[in-house]
């Protein structure tokens, strides 16, 4: 199994940035891709952005676009999401989530970090 911990969130005004990071753990060799999906009060959990375990390709949800940017430092099995240009509806909880090789879903989860973005 992965074990994946969320760190970097926290309380900013619209327009900042900020940096999560998502330290993976465990059986990394049959990842494909880790994915970020965020979650706000009443509202159902979306997804964010993925990136690719091995290739470092990355995709983004619309809403994100252009502000936010996944990277993978190999070296230290650590996901990271670069968000800039933040926005009020940015806030929500984050995850960060492991998806295997032959799964069509991802199935191993960090606890979430909070991310706040005031106006």
């Amino acid at each position: 199994q992965v074990q994946l911990v969320e760190s970097g969130g926290g309380l900013v005004q619209a327009g900042g940035s900020l940096r999560l990071s998502c330290a993976v753990s465990g059986r990394t060799f049959s990842i494909y891709s880790v994915g970020w999906f965020r979650q706000a009060p009443g509202k159902e959990r979306e997804f964010v952005a993925a990136i690719r375990w091995s290739g470092g390709s990355t995709t983004y949800a619309d809403s994100v676009k252009g502000r936010f940017t996944s990277s993978r430092d190999n070296a230290n099995n650590t996901v990271y999401l670069q968000m800039n240009s933040l926005k009020p509806e940015d806030t929500a909880v984050y995850y960060c989530a492991a998806r295997y090789w032959g799964r069509a879903t991802y199935d191993f989860w960090g606890q979430g970090t909070q991310v706040t973005v005031s106006s």
